[in-house]
């Protein structure tokens, strides 16, 4: 309880997002696009100083690739929050990344039908 003309003291668990970043500006989208996949490089160990967010990434990110979006969400945190701090982790050798595969390419109705047929011929 405060007296009159006390303020009372903030107790929420909401971190902004400025604090997690240090102010930083947020890194370019071409470098971590939402569909980039990362994980944590082999026989890499947690920087000591490392803060809940980062913590939270090492843990999910250790047991295989994660894009950045999935990581953003697992986070609960923008995903220009995440982009920063895993860029963070990748300049400091802990986090390989990989480039989402292309985009499927249209394939020619003619081969599917010839497809289609030729399972019809051999299953019925």
């Amino acid at each position: 309880m405060t007296a009159r003309g006390e303020e009372e003291a903030v107790s929420s668990g909401f971190v902004r997002s400025y604090v997690i970043t240090g102010g930083r500006g947020l890194p370019d989208a071409d470098a971590l696009s939402l569909v980039t996949l990362v994980t944590i490089a082999p026989d890499r160990e947690m920087p000591a100083h490392a803060g809940p967010e980062v913590r939270a990434i090492w843990e999910l990110c250790s047991g295989g690739y994660l894009s950045v979006a999935e990581v953003a969400g697992h986070l609960r945190q923008p995903v220009g929050v995440a982009r920063l701090l895993l860029q963070d982790l990748a300049e400091q050798g802990h986090l390989i990344r990989r480039k989402a595969p292309p985009a499927a390419q249209l394939v020619d109705r003619k081969i599917l039908e010839e497809v289609l047929h030729g399972l019809h011929v051999r299953f019925g």
